[in-house]
């Protein structure tokens, strides 16, 4: 379970930095970053603040809420950054992590002295000093925090998304390969802007449709 642990192995103002999105085949790579400004948080919120994907996706929208609440009453900051389908395919999908990564720290509308980073890869050019953490949203609640605002975040962005484009599953899939999403890609094609072309698999279909 995460802790304060590496937070405290750190001076100033730190931030935990997650990304979701990197697999799939549509929509954007999101970033978050969080800040605990003040540890007086909910006790539901540390209890349960854990690697995003080991969460449902219940509880993470609940975790989503009380970190907004957290925000609002000054105890945490929270920075989102995204880069999308045609950055993707521009940088690849690495750069434009670590561009998403970038954005979400200088959308926290407070430089941090140190960003924890989940991984073990450090990009280049971050707006503060930097350190990665393997499995860091397991590990840190800053991070896991991070991991829950990109994952929630995303999903709510597709769920909408689906809305305009009902014939991928993006409801259910969030972008990523499924069945309903291969299915959706026969019958109507790639959505410019939104498909990302440099992968594998939409290559082959844009290929197969030429």
């Amino acid at each position: 379970m995460p802790d304060f642990a590496f937070e405290d192995r750190l001076t100033g103002c730190i931030a935990g930095v997650d990304e979701a999105g990197r697999g799939p085949w549509a929509g954007p790579v999101v970033a978050g970053a969080v800040v605990f400004l003040s540890r007086e948080v909910d006790r539901f919120l540390l209890d349960n603040l854990d690697d995003s994907k080991k969460l449902t996706a219940k509880k993470r929208e609940m975790l989503y809420e009380k970190m907004f609440e957290a925000k609002e009453k000054g105890q945490l900051l929270i920075g989102i950054g995204q880069a999308q389908a045609q950055e993707i395919d521009t940088i690849n999908i690495l750069q434009a992590t670590f561009l998403a990564m970038r954005r979400a720290v200088m959308n926290l509308g407070k430089r941090p002295d140190y960003a924890i980073i989940d991984g073990n890869q450090t990009p280049k050019d971050f707006p503060c000093r930097n350190i990665t953490l393997v499995k860091g949203d397991a590990r840190s609640y800053s991070v896991a925090a991070a991991s829950i605002v990109a994952k929630v975040f995303r999903d709510r962005m597709m769920q909408k998304l689906a809305l305009q484009y009902p014939y991928y599953g993006f409801e259910k899939n969030a972008g990523y390969g499924t069945k309903a999403h291969i299915e959706g890609l026969k019958a109507h094609g790639i959505i410019e802007g939104i498909h990302r072309k440099s992968y594998r698999p939409i290559q082959e279909f844009l290929q197969k449709a030429a």
